[in-house]
Order: structure tokens, then C-alpha cells, then sequence
């Protein structure tokens, strides 16, 4: 008789142990949907991180240029002192 109410405990047990169930595989799902549309609007958005980087590389390209002009005319003026 005990290998048989083993043998029923198991099944019982196995009845209540499924997996997952649905209603928590919908809910995972709706967590990565919530999740996958943050991450769009960040990368992809008005304000995101792709617009960010392009700010930064205009600013950066204005900043070399106003830079290279700057030590242009200081490199005429050394010449002009230099060579009179």
C-alpha cells in the first residue's frame, strides 16, 4: 500500500507543478513588449541617443574647424613676426 500512496503523492504533486502557466507567460510578455517599446523611444525617439550623438558630432566638427582656423591665423602671425 505504501508504493502506492507514493506513487499518488507524485501524481498529485506533478497535477500542481505544471510549468509555467499562461496567465504568467502572458504576463512576461507584456513586460518585454513595455520594455522593447522603452528601448525604441530611447534609441529611435525626438530626444534619443541616436540625436544626441549627431548634436555631438556637429558640435565637434564646428569646434575642430573654429580650431584649425584659430591656429592658422596664429601660425600667419608667427610667420609675418618671424620673416618680418
Amino acid at each position: 500500500m505504501r508504493g502506492k500512496e507514493n506513487h499518488l503523492a507524485k501524481l498529485n504533486k506533478m497535477k500542481t507543478n505544471r510549468g509555467i502557466t499562461l496567465i504568467a507567460l502572458v504576463v512576461t510578455i507584456v513586460v518585454l513588449i513595455i520594455l522593447a517599446t522603452i528601448s525604441i523611444n530611447a534609441v529611435l525617439g525626438e530626444n534619443s541617443l541616436i540625436r544626441k550623438a549627431e548634436q555631438a558630432k556637429e558640435l565637434q566638427e564646428q569646434t575642430t574647424a573654429k580650431e584649425q582656423n584659430e591656429l592658422d591665423a596664429y601660425s600667419e602671425y608667427v610667420d609675418k613676426e618671424m620673416n618680418g
